[in-house]
């Protein structure tokens, strides 16, 4: 019976071989990439990324059946499940760079300002990301380096990259298979592409019923027709194509893949990490896992190994517009909009004179004394001192354009935002900015919905929340009250993220994180769950790898950590580099 079993065995996979070999060999031919014969056979590396999925969820989609395929990789201990530190900031463009590049800095969130060009930074357009993939890859080799990318915003390297933000425009798909594009892609895949019509169909059905329900609200809705249709070809076309690609590059031995599907972030953003729409989204890209890993154990023409990860977590959040009634943005103009206005008014906007800096001074001073202020007692002090410099109306007139002090910048990423103040095109200490406009940081730092303003004093970076300040300098730290990020578990790894990203240089004058309650944190955007800033699931992402390939999750405190660990193996020769990697420890598993 064991020589019949395994004779079965055997001759599936013989078949299976020879199907997928007659199905993509077509496709394969038409790409007319050159063979990797020349690489040698050194094991493959394929990367399927699920953006945004939290370690907390995936173990939950997990326990509720919704991954089945991988859950059974898990319980047949042919992957192992982990979670790691993504870094700050928690959002794709930082984590895609540490992973294929290594290098992530000065990535201060999803989007950000520049102050000397006056350029507003948003990672979705190609040739933003371009430019900061120049950035990044400067002197480094990129983990997908002769390998494809797929549906990521950077490239890797990759010698072939699809609806890759850095690369659109470099490789066209119509180009790539000489005329045939997506017809060779469909004709030898009738199932996928009824499917994909189907499912297609359904969403569309689906959002014209929520539309209609929507109607008789008494608030009413717009019915617009983009909505759907970005759902439908991200959800679904794209994650098609994408594993139809990845499939035929493992018949063309493609020496590393990386394909990230992004369904599911977006729908958590709407509905929830943890809501049966996300999770329905899981259940899909589930199958596509399966499809991707079957071919993989089939056609050996080269060995690979299978890597599942995400980029960065998801929090439940509550968005700040809803909770407080006004945007972030009409809160800072209520508190800067008035001085600016009333300063232009008396002094046209030239300067600050001798009398007005007298004025401040008086009125810190005043401040010092109440005893329930919420500044912290050494900010005020370093204020006081800015003020009682005896050239200090010169200098200010010099560095500073205080007819720009209306123009402020506002960048949210999720639970993080980076506030620019125009008046100077460098960044500015915390005490500059109390001295522009008094009340502004005061009200930041006592509002519910902040959780720690972060900002720069000189060499030390401060940390500061209605509870205490923390002041971090080249050699010593020192307290006032309680620790601003006692709410956090991992109280140090946040410190040195914080400290890290305040010296960036694109980073924002003030940075502002969404309130944590242990449950939900304030998103900055209208969103019912997040990722950006800190506090909650969206700072650990998941990681499932191969237990003969390990690596040591606990170690990473950044994605440019995950990069080091996975170039150690695929990055050169390969295989005499396994030794030096640790051995595979308490590592949590399903």
């Amino acid at each position: 019976m064991t020589w019949l079993h395994r004779w079965i065995v055997d001759l599936f996979d013989a078949l299976a071989a020879w199907f997928y070999r007659r199905k993509y060999k077509v496709v394969a031919e038409q790409l007319g990439r050159p063979s990797h014969e020349a690489e040698g056979r050194r094991r493959g590396l394929i990367i399927l990324e699920i953006d945004g999925l939290a370690y907390d969820y995936i173990r939950t989609a997990l326990k509720r059946g919704y991954m089945p395929y991988l859950a059974r990789l898990l319980l047949d201990r042919k992957l192992r499940l982990a979670r790691w530190h993504c870094g700050l900031p928690s959002t794709t463009p930082a984590s895609q760079a540490g992973i294929m590049y290594g290098n992530n800095w000065d990535i201060p969130g999803f989007r950000w300002y520049d102050k000397a060009s006056g350029d507003s930074i948003l990672c979705k357009l190609p040739g933003t990301v371009r430019a900061i993939q120049v950035q990044i890859s400067a002197g480094r080799r990129g983990l997908l380096r002769g390998g494809s990318s797929y549906t990521n915003m950077f490239d890797g390297d990759a010698r072939l990259a699809l609806f890759t933000l850095s690369a659109l425009g470099r490789d066209r798909v119509f180009e790539n298979v000489r005329g045939l594009g997506f017809l060779i892609l469909f004709a030898l895949s009738p199932i996928r592409v009824l499917k994909a019509i189907g499912m297609s169909l359904w969403t569309w059905l689906v959002y014209v019923v929520k539309r209609f329900r929507s109607w008789l609200r008494p608030r009413g809705s717009h019915f617009t027709f983009l909505g759907p249709l970005l759902e439908i070809f991200n959800n679904i076309v794209f994650r098609e194509v994408t594993t139809f690609s990845v499939m035929v590059d493992l018949y063309r031995g493609m020496p590393a893949i990386y394909a990230a599907y992004t369904g599911y972030d977006e729908i958590a953003h709407h509905f929830g990490a943890d809501s049966p729409e996300a999770f329905r989204a899981l259940r899909a890209l589930d199958k596509q896992i399966r499809q991707i890993d079957r071919m993989r154990q089939v056609y050996k023409e080269r060995s690979y190994d299978l890597y599942i990860l995400s980029d960065h977590g998801m929090t439940p959040a509550v968005p700040f517009e809803w909770a407080y009634g006004q945007p972030l943005r009409d809160l800072i103009a209520q508190h800067t909009g008035h001085e600016v206005h009333s300063a232009e008014e008396e002094q046209g906007g030239e300067g600050l004179p001798e009398t007005r800096v007298h004025f401040l001074l008086e009125e810190v001073r005043g401040l010092e004394a109440r005893p329930h202020w919420q500044l912290p007692a050494r900010l005020l002090y370093a204020t006081r001192r800015r003020l009682e410099e005896h050239l200090l109306a010169e200098r200010l007139e010099a560095e500073w354009d205080l007819s720009r002090r209306g123009e402020i910048a506002v960048r949210n990423s999720g639970s993080l935002s980076h506030i620019y103040f125009d008046v100077t095109p460098r960044q500015m200490d915390l005490s500059e900015i109390v001295l522009l406009y008094p009340t502004l940081v005061q009200t930041l730092v006592g509002h519910e919905g902040v959780g720690q303003v972060a900002g720069r004093e000189g060499d030390k970076v401060i940390i500061t929340s209605k509870d205490g300040t923390l002041w971090i300098g080249p050699e010593e730290r020192q307290l006032e009250g309680e620790h601003p990020l006692s709410r956090l578990g991992d109280r140090d790894w946040a410190i040195d993220q914080i400290v890290r990203l305040v010296s960036f240089p694109h980073a924002g004058d003030l940075i502002l994180f969404g309130a944590w309650d242990g449950e939900r944190v304030v998103c900055f955007e209208e969103q019912v769950a997040c990722h950006g800033g800190l506090g909650g699931p969206q700072d650990h992402p998941f990681v499932a790898f191969p237990p003969t390939r390990p690596l040591s999750p606990w170690q990473i405190t950044n994605a440019e950590d995950m990069y080091d660990q996975l170039m150690a193996v695929y990055g050169g020769d390969g295989e005499g580099l396994l030794e030096s990697l640790p051995e595979l420890e308490d590592v949590a598993e399903l």
